[in-house]
């Protein structure tokens, strides 16, 4: 992987609130017009999750759902209403660990999170309904789809990254991380590269696409910023690209579960 001296990243203004159906190409078009700014060769596109479901309609009303025994139970050391834990059943294939307002769970993705990723902030609850919003069904496709909307004969060699916020085993915090990527190296080995001083290195993999995404998230923010689309210029990556989906650890290989 080569990055050059100097990497620019962009929030793009104009943003409007999305709604399910609407086309996020249409609309990174038009804020990178009103910007009078173009795609160029090597150029990443990192976008927040959030706007990706709901345009893609992955909204859950909490009033239709019915808590099963399993989620009642769970309700009582979580502490949390249990059709939203109902949802979180729903969408996971193993809840990790809970305690007190904390329900860690494997998503069936194979990503390892709060809540499965379902959130309630900073989207609309029309009507006073609760509502909570899923993770896309299939982030690296939704990656792909905006490429090729963007970028259809890959002339420009875009890259896109999906990306979520994630707590750590060991760290305070959250931080952006990818969960979608298409045109991107998003794990990169380097066993066998020398090092500085010529000794090959032996255990290290780069999460390119974690790093693209945890930068933008300085700039999207976590609360009313409203920047949920950011222009990444200067990196040029190289090596194959690969879907978000191989930075998930398998089970097998996981130390914490």
């Amino acid at each position: 992987m080569a990055v050059g001296g100097r990497v620019e990243y962009i929030a793009l203004d104009g943003i409007p609130h999305v709604s399910p159906g609407d086309n996020l190409a249409v609309i990174v078009r038009a804020a990178l017009t009103g910007m009078a700014l173009r795609l160029e060769r090597g150029d990443v596109l990192v976008i927040a999750q959030k706007i990706v479901s709901k345009s893609e309609g992955r909204y859950v009303r909490l009033a239709d759902i019915e808590p099963s025994a399993a989620a009642l139970e769970l309700a009582k050391t979580v502490g949390k209403d249990p059709r939203f834990i109902e949802v979180v059943l729903g969408e996971s294939d193993e809840i990790v660990k809970h305690r007190p307002n904390v329900l860690i769970a494997a998503h069936r993705l194979g990503f390892v999170m709060a809540n499965a990723g379902i959130d309630q902030s900073n989207i609309e609850h029309h009507d006073g309904e609760e509502r909570v919003l899923l993770l896309p069904k299939d982030p690296d496709g939704s990656a792909r789809e905006l490429k090729a909307m963007l970028d259809p004969d890959d002339g420009l060699g875009l890259g896109v990254v999906i990306n979520d916020s994630f707590g750590r085993p060991w760290r305070n915090g959250v931080v952006g991380v990818a969960i979608g990527a298409a045109g991107v190296p998003s794990l990169l080995s380097q066993i066998g590269v020398p090092d500085m001083f010529g000794r090959a290195m032996r255990m290290t993999e780069i999460a390119v696409a974690d790093e693209i995404a945890a930068a933008a998230s300085l700039l999207m923010g976590q609360a009313a910023e409203a920047r949920p689309v950011i222009l990444v210029r200067g990196l040029q990556l190289t090596g194959p690209a690969s879907s978000a989906s191989v930075l998930a650890r398998p089970k097998s290989q996981d130390m914490f579960r």
